[in-house]
């Protein structure tokens, strides 16, 4: 019997690759519901986290210095790190983040509610087609977004980082 996650996704995956989604729902609708359940939940739940991993990345901005939030779905890679995609609804741009974390790539994730200290490490070119199919696995045709942008993807390994000290 399948899960209800998964009928919700079957119904969702569809509607997220069509031009209305990618232009308009994606990235007007979502970002305000989101903010709005994460002040609600104190960052506990995230509307895309019903459907895919999802966390909250913290940056600094790359042009102003001041802290920035992007709730992000991510991708465990099965090694402790968490790999994120700046698809940006197949936009023409990177997201700002991408700046961000090219400018700052010490950062922290908040997952669950847990917030962890973080290092951003562009994914190497030989490894793209590798992580993007570990991505693909979890959702199915998120690379599209990558075709139809026009674009190449900012991929990032975000490893989580010990402090001194035990943190």
């Amino acid at each position: 019997m399948p899960r209800a996650v998964d009928v919700v996704r079957a119904v969702i995956s569809p509607l997220t690759r069509t031009r209305v989604f990618r232009r308009f729902l994606g990235p007007l609708l979502l970002p305000p519901v989101e903010r709005f359940v994460s002040m609600v939940t104190r960052g506990r739940v995230q509307v895309s986290g019903l459907l895919v991993p999802s966390l909250v990345l913290h940056t600094v901005g790359a042009k102003s210095g001041e802290p920035r939030e992007a709730p992000l779905m991510y991708c465990p890679d099965g090694q402790g790190r968490a790999i994120v995609a700046g698809t940006n609804f197949a936009g023409e741009r990177h997201p700002a983040w991408v700046a961000n974390l090219r400018a700052h790539p010490d950062a922290e994730i908040t997952v669950r509610g847990r917030r962890l200290l973080v290092h951003a490490h562009p994914v190497p070119d030989d490894e793209r087609d590798a992580v993007w199919s570990r991505i693909e696995r979890q959702w199915p045709g998120y690379r599209n977004y990558e075709r139809e942008s026009g674009r190449t993807v900012a991929l990032f390994r975000l490893q989580p980082v010990r402090v001194r000290g035990g943190a």
